[in-house]
C-alpha cells in the first residue's frame, strides 16, 4: 500500500484549497488527470463499469473495481479517491474490500447505504439499507484500515429515496461512527447544495455529474460553500464519447481519420504514457 498517498489525500482536504478530483477509469484517462495538474483524481465506477461494457448497475465486482484501481494507482503520482460501491456485502466483506484497496494504493474509498444491487446515485429505481446496517458497515470499515490515513468516505443515497433529512442524519451518523467525510448523494436544489455543509458535521464531499440531478455553482463558490473536496465522475468519459462518436463518423463518412493537432504527434504520443522513463531503463542496461 502507497501509504504516502493517504497521507498526502488527507493533508490536502485538511488545507486550504478545495481538492478537486476529476474522473478517470483507466490508465489513459489517469495520466490525462494528472497532466492536466489536479492534486488527486478519482475513479468512478459508472467510468469503470462502461469500460467493461456496462451500465452502473451494480454488476462490477469487488475483484474487478480493486484491480482497475491498482493500474490507476500505480500511473499516478497523485492521491487516488475511489469509487467502492456498497462495500461488496456485510461487515466481513466491507473488511475485506477496505483491505484490498489499500493494499492497491489507494488513498480513499467512499461507501453508500444502496442495497445491491446498486445503482448510479443519479438513477431512480434506489433502495436502502437500514441506518443501522449502515452505520455498522461504516464502523467495520474504520476498524479494518490498517493505514489511519486511508480516508473511509460516507455516502448516502437518500435524499432521492427517502429525504434530504435522512441523507443528513445518515452522514452524520456514519461521521460518529468514524468516517472521515461526508458525501451526501444527488441533492437536488441549490438550496440543498447550500445547506450540506452547514448540516453535516464534517468535511463535505460535493458530486459534479454533468447531466445530472444536482445542480451546482462553479468549484470557486462549492469551495466558500465550505466543501472540501469535488469528485467531477464523468469529466473525461462525456467528452470521449463525443469526441470518439465525431471520430468515427469521419471514418465512416469521408473516409479518412480526424488527422491528430500538429502537437501529438506519435512521438508525443507515447511521451505521454511514459516513453522517456522507458527509454532511460534501456540506456541504462546498455551501459552497464
Amino acid at each position: 500500500m502507497n501509504s504516502s498517498a493517504a497521507s498526502r489525500l488527507r493533508h490536502l482536504v485538511n488545507g486550504p484549497e478545495l481538492v478537486v478530483a476529476p474522473g478517470c477509469y483507466d490508465g489513459i484517462t489517469a495520466r490525462m488527470v494528472e497532466a492536466a495538474g489536479f492534486p488527486a483524481a478519482y475513479m468512478t465506477g459508472a467510468g469503470v463499469a462502461a469500460s467493461l461494457g456496462y451500465p452502473d448497475y451494480g454488476l462490477i465486482t469487488m475483484n474487478e473495481m480493486a484491480d482497475r484501481a491498482a493500474v490507476i494507482a500505480r500511473t499516478l503520482s497523485v492521491p487516488l479517491i475511489s469509487d467502492a460501491d456498497t462495500g461488496y456485502g456485510n461487515e466481513l466483506n466491507i473488511t475485506r474490500t477496505v483491505r484490498e484497496f489499500e493494499d492497491r494504493g489507494v488513498a480513499a474509498i467512499h461507501l453508500e447505504d444502496q442495497q445491491s444491487p446498486k445503482r448510479c446515485g443519479h438513477l431512480a429505481g434506489k433502495q436502502l439499507i437500514s441506518r443501522e446496517e449502515y452505520v455498522s458497515k461504516i464502523r467495520a470499515a474504520v476498524a479494518a484500515r490498517r493505514n489511519l490515513d486511508f480516508m473511509i468516505i460516507a455516502r448516502s443515497d437518500a435524499r432521492t429515496v427517502t429525504s434530504f433529512d435522512d441523507a443528513v442524519e445518515r452522514v452524520n451518523a456514519a461521521l460518529a461512527a468514524g468516517a472521515d467525510i461526508g458525501f451526501i448523494e444527488s441533492p437536488l436544489s441549490i438550496e440543498e447544495v447550500i445547506a450540506t455543509p452547514q448540516r453535516v458535521n464534517g468535511p463535505c464531499l460535493l458530486n459534479l455529474v454533468q447531466g445530472g440531478r444536482t445542480p451546482y455553482p462553479d468549484l470557486a463558490e462549492v469551495h466558500r460553500l465550505g466543501y472540501r473536496l469535488a469528485i467531477v465522475p464523468a469529466a473525461l468519459l462525456v467528452p470521449t464519447l463525443v469526441a470518439g462518436d465525431a471520430a468515427l463518423a469521419a471514418i465512416r463518412d469521408r473516409g479518412m481519420p480526424l488527422a491528430p493537432p500538429a502537437e501529438l504527434d506519435i512521438r508525443e504520443l507515447f511521451r505521454r504514457f511514459g516513453a522517456e522513463e522507458w527509454d532511460e531503463v534501456r540506456r541504462r542496461v546498455e551501459g552497464s
